[in-house]
């Protein structure tokens, strides 16, 4: 008499893939229409972002439009314009640890690596933890202008993955919060604006 074939054990739980990133080429512009910066007067959270009724154009660029900081915390208010050259507007330069349009130290910073690492509102921390968290990445793009290929090198680093995903949740946390008392203590003047290099000129007139 043959013995009963024994049953099969249920499959286990399905191994997730390996988490994949594809860079389109997606400039740091795309996250400059609102940023998170110290408020000048109360050290609070302020909020940078185009002033309200601005006329519609098709020359509408994030780097020349007029700003407006205000914060909800003491009231502070202030107005931002691209210089002008003759009949164009020079716009701002991304980079760095500061907002370019009133030299505000953002908001979002923290220690991480030994390094300071800055984002300029909570999507923008989204964008770039979708893309340290990958494990495999795949570029669609030109790496000229594309913010994820102009990363630090240690921001990639599969070795500081952890490292530097444990940093964009600090970030995470602060946007969630305003007060001076809140203030990373990353979060002050160091002066690392990079240099204008005076191509970026808008020759649709002021707005």
């Amino acid at each position: 008499m043959s013995a009963e074939p024994t049953p099969a054990s249920p499959p286990g739980p399905a191994r997730p893939g390996p988490l994949r990133h594809h860079d389109r080429g997606v400039w740091l512009a795309a996250f400059a229409g609102r940023m998170l910066v110290v408020c000048p007067r109360c050290g609070g959270r302020a909020l940078v972002t185009p002033r309200p009724g601005l006329p519609e154009s098709r020359h509408r660029h994030p780097l020349f439009e007029p700003r407006r900081l205000t914060c909800g915390g003491c009231g502070a208010v202030a107005e931002w314009t691209a210089p002008q050259r003759g009949h164009a507007l020079v716009g701002a330069v991304l980079g760095g640890t500061e907002d370019p349009f009133f030299r505000r130290p953002l908001w979002l910073q923290t220690r991480c690596a030994g390094r300071i690492l800055w984002a300029y509102d909570d999507e923008h921390v989204d964008a770039l933890a979708a893309y340290v968290r990958a494990r495999h990445r795949v570029r669609h793009a030109s790496p000229t202008m594309s913010m994820f290929a102009r990363l630090p090198a240690w921001m990639k680093s599969a070795n500081r993955r952890e490292e530097v995903l444990a940093g964009l949740a600090a970030l995470r946390t602060l946007a969630g919060r305003t007060t001076p008392a809140d203030r990373s203590d990353a979060a002050h003047e160091r002066g690392d604006r990079p240099r204008h290099h005076g191509s970026l000129l808008f020759r649709g007139g002021p707005y």
